[in-house]
Parts: structure tokens; C-alpha cells; sequence
């Protein structure tokens, strides 16, 4: 699904168009995944949720769908695929971000503090740590850098649209090997411009191993 976002983008071309390339690529890939025996003779592979995609200065915003928007020169465009499809109920955190063309030096600068906070964070996680210490680590990057720190750093992924414990100041729990959380890198310039990134990960003894697995790095098309 991210491959298909990313090969859909190009100037001209309408933010609805590139989430129905995201949604026809998601459900020809779930349903390679179906064997039609038994239940699954009763699953459908058809992914219709609305992902959350913003271009342009809309990348300040939170939460806004596709639109009829085309896509212009050096724009930045968002992609979350958070609780877009589950399997068996479980959901999971996936963002990425691309730039049509080319970068403006105040874009390149706001998604790379976004993604060294989020290697900051995913640097200090291991069982044993408080949630708490993963994001201080995101949020001295941002502070160092002149921006705000945001709301939370990660959060647990499941069954819900959102669990807990939250990797945010003030939580305390400990991470024990097993558990899994989105992590997350953002910063905000209202107005203006947004930097993303987002994986999925699984806690270990010693670190954590990736649920999303793709290039954590400024991205052009």
C-alpha cells in the first residue's frame, strides 16, 4: 500500500486519485493472503477505510482525508494508515511522508528533526525502560532543534483504536518484552508545514524488532 502511494504521486494528480491507488493495491494484496476454505471463505479482502492524507500546508493539520486537491511541485504529502485494515482485529501505526519533485530547505529541515526524533526513540527502547525515557528522547531532539515537543511520542497498538500505556511525559510503565507500539516522529509549524514518520515495533530484551519495515529517510518521487 505504501509502494502504491508512493508511485501514484505526481504533480497534477488529485489526492482522491492517489487513495484509490492505496486501497485497490491494499485489497489485491489481502486477497493473496485468502485461501477461500472454511472462514475464510467469508472474509473479505476489500479495504474501504478513509487513510488519513494531507499535502501541501495541510501537512499542519491533523486527521485531514484526501481530497479533491491536485498535487503541485515540491509538495510534502502525508500518508497514515492507522486502524486503515486490521487482521483478526488487530491494528497497527504506519506513516510515511514524500515530496513531489523536489524539498524547500524548511521542509527538509522540519521532516528531518521528525525523523531523528523518532530514531531517538526508537534508540532508547528495550524491556525495562519507563514509557516515559522513550519519549524524552524524541523530545530533546525537537528542543534542540528549536520546536515544541508534541503530545506523545508513540502509543500501544492492539485491538483498539487507542491503548495504553502511551509513550508520552509522566507515563511510567515499564516495558517488558512482548509488548508492541507505534512510534512516532512529528513536528508541527502551524500554517505552515508538517514533518511525519511512524513504524510499528515490537519490544524485546534488548531493543525491539520492526512490524513496518520500509526506508526511514527523506523521501522524494
Amino acid at each position: 500500500m505504501m509502494d502504491a502511494a508512493r508511485n501514484s504521486l505526481g504533480p497534477g494528480v488529485r489526492e482522491y486519485e492517489v487513495a484509490l491507488a492505496v486501497l485497490n493495491a491494499g485489497t489485491r494484496a489481502a486477497a493473496g493472503f485468502l485461501t477461500g476454505k472454511g472462514w475464510e471463505a467469508f472474509v473479505s479482502p476489500v479495504i474501504h477505510n478513509l487513510q488519513i492524507m494531507q499535502s501541501g500546508h495541510d501537512t499542519a493539520m491533523v486527521h485531514r482525508r484526501a481530497s479533491t486537491r491536485p498535487l503541485e511541485h515540491k509538495d510534502p504529502v502525508y500518508f497514515c494508515f492507522c486502524n486503515l485494515l486490521e487482521f483478526k482485529h488487530y491494528r497497527l501505526g504506519f506513516d510515511r511522508m514524500f515530496f513531489v519533485g523536489e524539498v524547500t530547505d524548511e521542509a527538509r529541515r522540519v521532516q528531518q528533526t521528525a525523523i531523528d526524533a523518532q530514531q531517538a526513540a526508537l534508540s532508547s527502547i528495550r524491556a525495562g525502560i519507563q514509557a516515559t525515557e522513550v519519549a524524552e528522547a524524541a523530545n530533546a531532539v525537537y528542543r534542540e532543534r528549536g520546536f515544541e515537543p508534541g503530545y506523545r511520542t508513540g502509543r500501544s497498538i492492539g485491538v483498539a483504536y487507542l491503548e495504553t500505556p502511551e509513550l508520552k511525559q509522566g507515563d511510567e510503565t515499564i516495558l517488558e518484552s512482548g509488548m508492541a507500539f507505534a512510534v512516532d516522529g512529528g513536528v508541527t509549524v502551524p500554517k505552515q508545514a508538517g514533518g511525519r514518520i511512524g513504524d510499528s515495533i515490537v519490544v524485546t530484551r534488548d531493543g525491539f524488532e520492526f512490524l513496518t519495515d520500509y526506508p526511514r529517510q527523506l523521501a522524494f518521487v
